[in-house]
Protein backbone atom coordinates (compact mmCIF):
# COMPACT_ATOMS: atom_id res chain seq x y z
CA UNK A 1 0.00 0.00 0.00
CA UNK A 2 0.83 3.61 -0.68
CA UNK A 3 0.53 4.61 3.13
CA UNK A 4 1.62 1.60 5.41
CA UNK A 5 0.54 3.83 8.46
CA UNK A 6 -2.54 5.84 7.24
CA UNK A 7 -4.69 3.79 9.70
CA UNK A 8 -3.37 5.47 12.11
CA UNK A 9 -2.84 8.61 11.20
CA UNK A 10 -6.45 9.50 10.06
CA UNK A 11 -9.73 9.05 11.39
CA UNK A 12 -12.67 7.65 9.36
CA UNK A 13 -14.66 10.50 7.61
CA UNK A 14 -18.02 9.77 5.72
CA UNK A 15 -20.11 11.94 3.76
CA UNK A 16 -22.62 13.77 5.64
CA UNK A 17 -26.50 14.70 5.14
CA UNK A 18 -28.90 17.27 3.63
CA UNK A 19 -30.93 18.58 6.95
CA UNK A 20 -34.21 16.90 7.83
CA UNK A 21 -35.80 19.78 7.13
CA UNK A 22 -34.76 20.20 3.52
CA UNK A 23 -35.02 16.72 2.32
CA UNK A 24 -38.31 15.88 3.40
CA UNK A 25 -39.51 18.40 0.76
CA UNK A 26 -38.60 15.78 -1.94
CA UNK A 27 -37.44 12.55 -3.13
CA UNK A 28 -33.97 13.62 -4.22
CA UNK A 29 -30.59 11.45 -2.83
CA UNK A 30 -29.26 13.63 0.20
CA UNK A 31 -26.17 12.41 1.04
CA UNK A 32 -23.38 14.75 0.12
CA UNK A 33 -20.34 12.98 -0.84
CA UNK A 34 -16.61 12.96 -0.08
CA UNK A 35 -14.11 15.24 -1.99
CA UNK A 36 -11.33 14.09 -3.94
CA UNK A 37 -8.85 14.74 -1.61
CA UNK A 38 -10.61 13.75 1.71
CA UNK A 39 -11.09 10.34 -0.43
CA UNK A 40 -7.65 9.99 -0.60
CA UNK A 41 -7.13 10.28 2.69
CA UNK A 42 -9.71 7.77 3.20
CA UNK A 43 -8.46 5.30 0.83
CA UNK A 44 -5.04 5.50 2.75
CA UNK A 45 -6.45 3.86 5.61
CA UNK A 46 -6.91 0.84 3.87
CA UNK A 47 -4.16 -0.98 6.28
CA UNK A 48 -3.06 -3.95 3.43
CA UNK A 49 -3.58 -6.33 6.33
CA UNK A 50 -1.96 -10.10 5.56
CA UNK A 51 -6.09 -11.22 4.99
CA UNK A 52 -8.53 -8.87 3.73
CA UNK A 53 -11.28 -10.12 4.98
CA UNK A 54 -13.19 -7.21 2.83
CA UNK A 55 -12.67 -9.11 -0.52
CA UNK A 56 -12.57 -13.14 1.04
CA UNK A 57 -15.63 -12.86 3.37
CA UNK A 58 -16.91 -9.94 3.66
CA UNK A 59 -18.00 -9.47 -0.33
CA UNK A 60 -20.00 -11.77 -1.85
CA UNK A 61 -18.78 -10.16 -5.16
CA UNK A 62 -15.17 -10.97 -4.04
CA UNK A 63 -14.71 -6.90 -4.67
CA UNK A 64 -11.15 -6.02 -5.36
CA UNK A 65 -11.50 -3.77 -2.62
CA UNK A 66 -7.62 -3.35 -1.20
CA UNK A 67 -6.67 -2.61 -5.39
CA UNK A 68 -8.95 0.24 -5.85
CA UNK A 69 -8.46 1.31 -2.25
CA UNK A 70 -4.57 2.05 -3.11
CA UNK A 71 -5.46 3.28 -6.62
CA UNK A 72 -7.63 6.04 -5.38
CA UNK A 73 -5.23 6.62 -2.55
CA UNK A 74 -2.46 7.21 -5.50
CA UNK A 75 -4.69 9.06 -7.47
CA UNK A 76 -4.87 6.31 -10.36
CA UNK A 77 -8.83 6.46 -10.61
CA UNK A 78 -8.94 4.44 -13.86
CA UNK A 79 -6.84 2.03 -12.67
CA UNK A 80 -9.24 1.63 -9.41
CA UNK A 81 -12.57 1.27 -12.40
CA UNK A 82 -10.60 -0.91 -14.03
CA UNK A 83 -10.54 -3.14 -11.24
CA UNK A 84 -14.28 -2.32 -9.22
CA UNK A 85 -15.80 -3.17 -13.15
CA UNK A 86 -13.58 -6.40 -13.05
CA UNK A 87 -16.19 -7.88 -10.36
CA UNK A 88 -19.53 -5.45 -10.45
CA UNK A 89 -21.78 -4.72 -12.69
CA UNK A 90 -24.02 -2.46 -10.41
CA UNK A 91 -21.70 -0.26 -8.43
CA UNK A 92 -23.40 2.57 -8.83
CA UNK A 93 -26.53 0.67 -7.13
CA UNK A 94 -24.26 -1.22 -4.33
CA UNK A 95 -22.54 2.00 -3.45
CA UNK A 96 -25.66 3.51 -2.98
CA UNK A 97 -27.85 0.79 -1.26
CA UNK A 98 -25.87 -1.91 -0.24
CA UNK A 99 -25.09 -2.28 3.54
CA UNK A 100 -21.96 -2.82 3.28
CA UNK A 101 -21.12 -6.11 4.64
CA UNK A 102 -17.36 -5.50 3.78
CA UNK A 103 -16.86 -2.68 5.70
CA UNK A 104 -18.23 -4.51 8.79
CA UNK A 105 -15.67 -7.21 7.49
CA UNK A 106 -12.91 -4.89 7.97
CA UNK A 107 -9.91 -5.66 10.31
CA UNK A 108 -9.89 -2.07 11.14
CA UNK A 109 -13.50 -2.83 12.63
CA UNK A 110 -11.43 -5.42 15.33
CA UNK A 111 -10.76 -1.92 17.28
CA UNK A 112 -11.02 0.90 15.13
CA UNK A 113 -13.31 2.29 12.53
CA UNK A 114 -13.00 0.69 9.58
CA UNK A 115 -12.18 1.76 5.82
CA UNK A 116 -14.98 3.93 4.02
CA UNK A 117 -15.33 1.57 1.43
CA UNK A 118 -18.72 1.98 0.51
CA UNK A 119 -18.73 5.77 -0.57
CA UNK A 120 -14.85 5.33 -2.45
CA UNK A 121 -16.92 2.79 -4.42
CA UNK A 122 -19.76 4.67 -5.21
CA UNK A 123 -17.03 7.54 -6.17
CA UNK A 124 -14.89 5.50 -8.18
CA UNK A 125 -17.85 4.71 -10.69
CA UNK A 126 -19.09 8.01 -10.97
CA UNK A 127 -16.02 9.65 -11.67
CA UNK A 128 -15.60 7.19 -14.41
CA UNK A 129 -19.34 7.71 -15.89
CA UNK A 130 -17.85 11.68 -15.00
CA UNK A 131 -14.63 11.20 -17.08
CA UNK A 132 -16.70 9.30 -20.40
CA UNK A 133 -14.69 6.07 -19.18
CA UNK A 134 -17.82 3.64 -19.44
CA UNK A 135 -19.57 3.32 -22.31
CA UNK A 136 -20.93 -0.16 -23.77
CA UNK A 137 -18.65 -2.96 -24.21
CA UNK A 138 -20.59 -5.23 -27.31
CA UNK A 139 -19.21 -9.18 -27.54
CA UNK A 140 -16.76 -9.24 -30.88
CA UNK A 141 -18.24 -12.48 -31.57
CA UNK A 142 -21.99 -13.79 -31.88
CA UNK A 143 -22.13 -17.44 -30.80
CA UNK A 144 -25.87 -17.67 -32.43
CA UNK A 145 -27.35 -18.69 -28.68
CA UNK A 146 -30.35 -16.94 -27.04
CA UNK A 147 -30.69 -16.65 -23.88
CA UNK A 148 -34.22 -15.54 -21.83
CA UNK A 149 -33.64 -13.44 -18.70
CA UNK A 150 -36.89 -13.27 -16.59
CA UNK A 151 -37.18 -10.61 -14.65
CA UNK A 152 -34.93 -7.40 -14.40
CA UNK A 153 -34.20 -6.82 -10.96
CA UNK A 154 -30.20 -6.61 -9.69
CA UNK A 155 -29.75 -10.64 -10.37
CA UNK A 156 -31.09 -10.34 -13.86
CA UNK A 157 -29.59 -7.58 -14.66
CA UNK A 158 -26.06 -8.72 -14.15
CA UNK A 159 -26.74 -12.17 -15.60
CA UNK A 160 -28.23 -10.38 -18.82
CA UNK A 161 -25.05 -8.07 -19.22
CA UNK A 162 -22.41 -10.79 -18.36
CA UNK A 163 -24.23 -13.44 -21.19
CA UNK A 164 -24.34 -10.79 -23.81
CA UNK A 165 -20.81 -9.90 -23.33
CA UNK A 166 -20.30 -13.69 -24.22
CA UNK A 167 -21.57 -13.17 -27.17
CA UNK A 168 -24.99 -14.90 -26.70
CA UNK A 169 -27.90 -12.97 -27.78
CA UNK A 170 -30.32 -11.90 -24.41
CA UNK A 171 -33.88 -11.15 -24.12
CA UNK A 172 -34.94 -9.64 -20.65
CA UNK A 173 -38.45 -9.82 -20.18
CA UNK A 174 -40.18 -7.87 -17.34
CA UNK A 175 -43.53 -7.52 -16.05
CA UNK A 176 -43.50 -3.94 -15.57
CA UNK A 177 -43.35 -1.05 -17.39
CA UNK A 178 -40.06 -0.33 -17.33
CA UNK A 179 -36.86 -2.54 -16.55
CA UNK A 180 -35.23 -2.27 -13.28
CA UNK A 181 -37.19 -4.46 -10.77
CA UNK A 182 -37.11 -4.32 -7.17
CA UNK A 183 -34.28 -1.63 -7.93
CA UNK A 184 -37.38 0.81 -10.19
CA UNK A 185 -40.62 0.13 -7.61
CA UNK A 186 -39.33 -0.73 -4.33
CA UNK A 187 -36.17 1.20 -3.00
CA UNK A 188 -37.34 4.91 -2.83
CA UNK A 189 -35.29 7.71 -5.09
CA UNK A 190 -34.38 9.21 -2.11
CA UNK A 191 -31.91 6.71 -1.70
CA UNK A 192 -31.89 5.50 -5.64
CA UNK A 193 -32.96 7.35 -7.85
CA UNK A 194 -34.45 6.11 -11.49
CA UNK A 195 -31.55 8.06 -14.07
CA UNK A 196 -29.15 5.97 -12.17
CA UNK A 197 -31.06 2.56 -13.37
CA UNK A 198 -31.25 4.15 -16.61
CA UNK A 199 -28.00 5.04 -17.51
CA UNK A 200 -27.05 1.09 -16.83
CA UNK A 201 -29.88 0.64 -19.01
CA UNK A 202 -28.92 2.19 -21.81
CA UNK A 203 -25.34 1.00 -21.80
CA UNK A 204 -26.81 -2.06 -22.29
CA UNK A 205 -29.12 -1.44 -24.90
CA UNK A 206 -26.07 -0.04 -26.89
CA UNK A 207 -24.20 -3.72 -26.23
CA UNK A 208 -27.33 -5.08 -28.13
CA UNK A 209 -29.51 -6.57 -24.86
CA UNK A 210 -33.48 -6.64 -25.42
CA UNK A 211 -35.48 -5.54 -23.06
CA UNK A 212 -39.35 -6.62 -23.43
CA UNK A 213 -41.61 -4.66 -20.51
CA UNK A 214 -45.46 -5.41 -19.46
CA UNK A 215 -45.19 -9.00 -20.43
CA UNK A 216 -46.63 -11.76 -17.90
CA UNK A 217 -44.60 -14.59 -18.42
CA UNK A 218 -47.20 -17.36 -17.94
CA UNK A 219 -49.64 -15.07 -19.47
CA UNK A 220 -48.42 -13.35 -22.04
CA UNK A 221 -45.97 -15.99 -23.05
CA UNK A 222 -45.92 -19.29 -22.06
CA UNK A 223 -43.19 -21.33 -20.79
CA UNK A 224 -43.28 -24.05 -23.93
CA UNK A 225 -42.96 -20.62 -26.18
CA UNK A 226 -39.76 -19.82 -24.31
CA UNK A 227 -38.45 -23.21 -24.61
CA UNK A 228 -38.94 -23.50 -27.57
CA UNK A 229 -37.26 -20.07 -28.83
CA UNK A 230 -34.27 -20.08 -26.06
CA UNK A 231 -31.40 -22.13 -25.79
CA UNK A 232 -31.40 -21.62 -22.30
CA UNK A 233 -34.02 -19.45 -19.86
CA UNK A 234 -32.89 -18.01 -16.20
CA UNK A 235 -35.22 -16.98 -13.63
CA UNK A 236 -34.52 -14.13 -11.55
CA UNK A 237 -38.12 -13.29 -10.83
CA UNK A 238 -37.43 -11.88 -7.25
CA UNK A 239 -39.18 -13.68 -3.73
CA UNK A 240 -42.24 -11.85 -4.37
CA UNK A 241 -44.38 -13.50 -2.29
CA UNK A 242 -44.77 -11.46 1.23
CA UNK A 243 -45.33 -12.76 4.71
CA UNK A 244 -48.61 -11.99 6.14
CA UNK A 245 -50.06 -11.48 9.02
CA UNK A 246 -52.96 -13.12 9.38
CA UNK A 247 -54.94 -11.89 12.20
CA UNK A 248 -58.38 -10.20 12.83
CA UNK A 249 -59.33 -7.47 10.61
CA UNK A 250 -56.26 -7.89 8.70
CA UNK A 251 -59.17 -7.39 6.00
CA UNK A 252 -59.76 -3.77 6.53
CA UNK A 253 -59.10 -1.04 4.01
CA UNK A 254 -55.88 0.97 5.37
CA UNK A 255 -53.79 -2.52 6.06
CA UNK A 256 -51.13 -2.91 3.04
CA UNK A 257 -48.26 -4.75 2.40
CA UNK A 258 -45.24 -2.40 2.57
CA UNK A 259 -44.93 -2.94 -1.35
CA UNK A 260 -47.33 -2.33 -2.60
CA UNK A 261 -47.00 1.12 -0.62
CA UNK A 262 -43.42 1.48 -1.88
CA UNK A 263 -44.57 0.54 -6.01
CA UNK A 264 -47.06 3.33 -6.28
CA UNK A 265 -45.51 5.96 -4.38
CA UNK A 266 -42.11 4.84 -6.59
CA UNK A 267 -44.83 5.39 -9.88
CA UNK A 268 -45.96 8.69 -8.49
CA UNK A 269 -42.73 9.96 -8.68
CA UNK A 270 -41.80 9.02 -12.42
CA UNK A 271 -44.61 9.60 -13.44
CA UNK A 272 -46.21 6.34 -14.67
CA UNK A 273 -49.27 7.14 -12.77
CA UNK A 274 -51.12 10.50 -12.03
CA UNK A 275 -51.99 11.95 -8.30
CA UNK A 276 -55.74 11.26 -9.21
CA UNK A 277 -54.61 7.07 -9.06
CA UNK A 278 -52.99 7.64 -6.15
CA UNK A 279 -54.74 5.15 -3.96
CA UNK A 280 -52.21 5.19 -0.67
CA UNK A 281 -51.44 8.57 0.89
CA UNK A 282 -50.04 9.51 4.37
CA UNK A 283 -50.49 12.75 4.62
CA UNK A 284 -52.09 13.94 7.91
CA UNK A 285 -52.22 10.40 9.03
CA UNK A 286 -50.85 7.76 11.99
CA UNK A 287 -49.26 5.57 10.51
CA UNK A 288 -47.88 2.06 11.41
CA UNK A 289 -45.10 -0.09 10.17
CA UNK A 290 -45.65 -3.54 11.15
CA UNK A 291 -41.09 -4.69 10.92
CA UNK A 292 -38.01 -3.43 11.33
CA UNK A 293 -36.24 -4.01 8.22
CA UNK A 294 -34.88 -2.12 5.37
CA UNK A 295 -38.68 -2.05 3.55
CA UNK A 296 -40.20 -1.06 6.85
CA UNK A 297 -37.48 2.03 6.93
CA UNK A 298 -38.09 3.31 3.02
CA UNK A 299 -42.16 3.08 4.34
CA UNK A 300 -41.57 5.81 6.99
CA UNK A 301 -38.87 7.76 4.60
CA UNK A 302 -41.98 8.11 2.42
CA UNK A 303 -44.76 8.36 4.57
CA UNK A 304 -42.72 11.33 6.17
CA UNK A 305 -42.20 12.69 2.63
CA UNK A 306 -45.51 12.83 2.41
CA UNK A 307 -46.10 14.49 5.05
CA UNK A 308 -47.49 12.06 7.61
CA UNK A 309 -48.58 12.98 11.31
CA UNK A 310 -47.59 10.31 13.05
CA UNK A 311 -45.23 7.27 12.32
CA UNK A 312 -44.54 4.42 14.53
CA UNK A 313 -42.58 1.26 13.57
CA UNK A 314 -42.94 -1.96 15.93
CA UNK A 315 -40.84 -5.16 15.80
CA UNK A 316 -42.11 -8.18 17.61
CA UNK A 317 -37.86 -8.77 17.87
CA UNK A 318 -36.12 -7.24 21.14
CA UNK A 319 -35.04 -4.49 21.02
CA UNK A 320 -31.10 -4.83 19.68
CA UNK A 321 -27.93 -4.57 21.27
CA UNK A 322 -27.30 -0.63 21.23
CA UNK A 323 -23.59 -0.08 20.21
CA UNK A 324 -22.24 3.54 20.30
CA UNK A 325 -18.40 2.58 19.51
CA UNK A 326 -16.60 3.22 16.05
CA UNK A 327 -15.99 -0.25 15.95
CA UNK A 328 -17.64 -3.42 15.93
CA UNK A 329 -18.58 -5.80 18.60
CA UNK A 330 -17.44 -9.23 18.60
CA UNK A 331 -19.05 -12.37 17.24
CA UNK A 332 -22.57 -13.10 17.76
CA UNK A 333 -23.50 -9.77 18.60
CA UNK A 334 -22.61 -7.86 15.68
CA UNK A 335 -25.66 -9.01 13.41
CA UNK A 336 -27.78 -8.03 16.48
CA UNK A 337 -26.53 -4.40 17.24
CA UNK A 338 -29.35 -1.31 16.53
CA UNK A 339 -29.76 0.19 13.29
CA UNK A 340 -30.85 3.70 13.04
CA UNK A 341 -31.48 5.31 9.22
CA UNK A 342 -31.50 8.32 7.80
CA UNK A 343 -35.64 7.59 7.53
CA UNK A 344 -35.80 6.77 11.03
CA UNK A 345 -33.48 10.09 12.16
CA UNK A 346 -36.63 12.02 9.90
CA UNK A 347 -39.30 10.86 12.42
CA UNK A 348 -40.61 7.81 13.82
CA UNK A 349 -41.60 6.33 17.00
CA UNK A 350 -39.96 2.88 17.00
CA UNK A 351 -40.53 0.12 19.67
CA UNK A 352 -39.85 -3.44 20.24
CA UNK A 353 -40.93 -6.71 21.76
CA UNK A 354 -44.58 -5.60 20.52
CA UNK A 355 -46.85 -7.68 19.16
CA UNK A 356 -49.64 -6.71 17.09
CA UNK A 357 -52.79 -8.62 18.33
CA UNK A 358 -56.08 -7.04 16.25
CA UNK A 359 -57.05 -4.86 13.80
CA UNK A 360 -60.13 -2.79 14.74
CA UNK A 361 -62.13 -0.61 12.34
CA UNK A 362 -65.35 0.50 11.45
CA UNK A 363 -67.59 0.79 8.02
CA UNK A 364 -64.73 -1.89 6.39
CA UNK A 365 -62.06 0.78 7.35
CA UNK A 366 -58.99 1.07 9.50
CA UNK A 367 -59.04 2.84 13.13
CA UNK A 368 -57.12 1.39 15.81
CA UNK A 369 -54.05 -1.49 16.05
CA UNK A 370 -54.30 -3.64 19.75
CA UNK A 371 -50.88 -4.48 20.44
CA UNK A 372 -49.31 -6.41 23.59
CA UNK A 373 -45.96 -6.67 24.84
CA UNK A 374 -44.37 -10.01 25.17
CA UNK A 375 -40.80 -11.26 25.81
CA UNK A 376 -38.97 -14.28 24.56
CA UNK A 377 -38.54 -17.45 25.94
CA UNK A 378 -36.48 -20.53 25.08
CA UNK A 379 -39.23 -23.18 24.67
CA UNK A 380 -37.97 -26.92 26.56
CA UNK A 381 -39.08 -28.83 23.39
CA UNK A 382 -36.44 -27.63 21.26
CA UNK A 383 -34.82 -24.43 23.11
CA UNK A 384 -36.16 -22.29 19.96
CA UNK A 385 -37.00 -18.64 21.72
CA UNK A 386 -40.83 -17.90 21.44
CA UNK A 387 -42.84 -14.65 22.39
CA UNK A 388 -44.72 -15.05 25.42
CA UNK A 389 -47.33 -12.23 26.48
CA UNK A 390 -46.34 -10.15 29.17
CA UNK A 391 -49.78 -9.97 31.62
CA UNK A 392 -51.56 -6.62 31.29
CA UNK A 393 -49.44 -4.97 28.63
CA UNK A 394 -52.24 -4.79 25.95
CA UNK A 395 -52.53 -1.23 24.55
CA UNK A 396 -54.04 0.39 21.67
CA UNK A 397 -52.71 3.34 19.17
CA UNK A 398 -55.35 5.21 17.13
CA UNK A 399 -53.94 3.75 13.68
CA UNK A 400 -55.16 5.31 9.77
CA UNK A 401 -52.82 3.03 7.84
CA UNK A 402 -51.44 0.24 8.10
CA UNK A 403 -48.17 -1.06 6.28
CA UNK A 404 -46.72 -4.85 6.37
CA UNK A 405 -43.01 -5.03 6.69
CA UNK A 406 -42.69 -8.33 7.66
CA UNK A 407 -40.29 -10.15 5.00
CA UNK A 408 -40.99 -12.54 1.95
CA UNK A 409 -41.88 -16.13 1.89
CA UNK A 410 -40.63 -17.12 -1.43
CA UNK A 411 -40.64 -16.77 -5.15
CA UNK A 412 -44.40 -15.88 -6.44
CA UNK A 413 -45.75 -19.71 -6.93
CA UNK A 414 -47.26 -18.83 -10.64
CA UNK A 415 -48.63 -19.98 -13.59
CA UNK A 416 -44.72 -19.98 -15.48
CA UNK A 417 -43.29 -21.90 -12.66
CA UNK A 418 -46.40 -24.64 -12.33
CA UNK A 419 -45.77 -24.70 -16.35
CA UNK A 420 -42.10 -25.85 -16.02
CA UNK A 421 -42.72 -28.33 -13.69
CA UNK A 422 -39.89 -26.50 -11.27
CA UNK A 423 -39.03 -28.24 -8.38
CA UNK A 424 -39.01 -26.15 -4.37
CA UNK A 425 -37.29 -26.45 -1.94
CA UNK A 426 -38.72 -26.45 1.55
CA UNK A 427 -38.88 -23.12 1.81
CA UNK A 428 -40.61 -22.58 -1.08
CA UNK A 429 -37.81 -21.37 -3.76
CA UNK A 430 -36.74 -22.62 -6.34
CA UNK A 431 -34.19 -25.34 -6.48
CA UNK A 432 -30.79 -25.41 -7.88
CA UNK A 433 -27.83 -27.05 -8.08
CA UNK A 434 -23.93 -25.97 -7.96
CA UNK A 435 -24.46 -24.98 -11.69
CA UNK A 436 -27.52 -23.10 -10.77
CA UNK A 437 -29.34 -25.31 -13.13
CA UNK A 438 -33.17 -26.61 -11.68
CA UNK A 439 -34.81 -29.50 -12.14
CA UNK A 440 -36.11 -28.45 -15.58
CA UNK A 441 -33.34 -28.81 -18.36
CA UNK A 442 -32.08 -25.89 -19.92
CA UNK A 443 -33.94 -23.59 -16.94
CA UNK A 444 -31.68 -21.76 -14.48
CA UNK A 445 -32.10 -19.29 -11.80
CA UNK A 446 -30.61 -16.86 -9.98
CA UNK A 447 -30.52 -14.37 -7.12
CA UNK A 448 -33.66 -14.19 -4.74
CA UNK A 449 -35.73 -16.83 -6.72
CA UNK A 450 -33.45 -19.25 -5.49
CA UNK A 451 -32.26 -17.92 -1.93
CA UNK A 452 -35.13 -16.04 -1.05
CA UNK A 453 -34.95 -12.46 0.31
CA UNK A 454 -31.21 -11.52 0.90
CA UNK A 455 -28.86 -8.32 -0.39
CA UNK A 456 -28.53 -6.44 -3.68
CA UNK A 457 -25.02 -7.31 -3.37
CA UNK A 458 -25.55 -11.16 -3.49
CA UNK A 459 -27.95 -11.07 -6.12
CA UNK A 460 -25.30 -9.20 -8.07
CA UNK A 461 -22.60 -12.12 -7.35
CA UNK A 462 -25.70 -14.89 -7.91
CA UNK A 463 -26.71 -13.35 -11.79
CA UNK A 464 -22.60 -13.28 -12.78
CA UNK A 465 -21.88 -16.93 -11.33
CA UNK A 466 -25.07 -18.25 -13.01
CA UNK A 467 -24.73 -16.14 -16.28
CA UNK A 468 -21.32 -18.21 -16.00
CA UNK A 469 -22.57 -21.30 -15.93
CA UNK A 470 -24.94 -20.97 -18.55
CA UNK A 471 -22.49 -19.63 -20.85
CA UNK A 472 -20.34 -22.91 -19.86
CA UNK A 473 -23.17 -25.19 -20.85
CA UNK A 474 -24.41 -23.03 -24.11
CA UNK A 475 -20.33 -23.60 -24.87
CA UNK A 476 -21.05 -27.59 -24.71
CA UNK A 477 -23.85 -27.27 -27.25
Amino acid sequence: MGNTTGFLDHLRVTGTYRPVRSRLKDYKEFTNQLDQNMLKIQGSRCMDCGIPYCHAMGCPLGNLIPEWNDSVYNGNWREALIRLESTNNLPEITGRICPAPCEASCTLSINDAPVTLKQIELAIIEYGFNQGWISASPPEVETGKKVAVIGSGPAGLAAAQQLRRFGHSVTVYEKSEKAGGILRYGIPDFKLEKWVIDRRLNQMYDEGVQFETNVNIGKDISARYLKKNFDAILITMGAGEPRNLDIEGRKLNGVHFAMEYLIESNKLISGEIAASQQKINAKGKNILVIGGGDTGSDCVGTANRQGASQVYQFEIMPKPLEWKESWNPNWPYWPLILRTSSSHEEGCKRDWSVQTSRFIGKNGKIEEVEFVRVKWEQTKENGVPKPVEIPGSKFSLKIDLVFLATGFLHIEHNKFLEDLELKLDQRGNVMLDENFSTSSPGVFVAGDSATGASLVVRAISHGRKAAEAINQQLKSL
